[in-house]
């Protein structure tokens, strides 16, 4: 299982980024995909999680992220918008399960620097 993320950046207070992750030797529809961020000194966390049919998000994330799949690009992509500060983190996508939070199944891909800064 090979997870490729991509999309991070540099973007002011209120602004949007679209995180990519895309699959490799493995079709994506099979497995659950989610996105997790760690900021400096804190843990990492989970924000969104994409089963076959249905979405979840943490709730600091919740009105502005949306987690999408497109199986035939086998990619699934974190639309971020009304950005703040805190968001600032490295974004990973990784295969993902749901329970009081989201949590990781154990595949992850490389993070993505997501910084939010006027």
């Amino acid at each position: 299982v090979q997870l490729q993320a991509s999309g991070g950046g540099l973007v002011q207070p209120g602004g949007s980024l679209r995180l990519s992750c895309a699959a490799s030797k493995f079709a994506l529809d099979y497995y659950a995909i989610g996105w997790f961020r760690q900021a400096p000194g804190k843990e990492r966390e989970g924000v969104s999680c994409i089963l076959s049919r249905t979405t979840h998000y943490a709730d600091f994330v919740k009105g502005r992220f949306t987690i999408s799949r497109d199986n035939a690009r086998n990619t699934v992509y974190l639309q971020m918008n009304s950005l703040k500060p805190e968001d600032t983190a490295v974004y990973y996508c990784a295969t993902c399960g749901v329970g009081d939070s989201i949590y990781n199944t154990g595949y992850w891909g490389q993070g993505t620097q997501v910084t939010v800064s006027s």
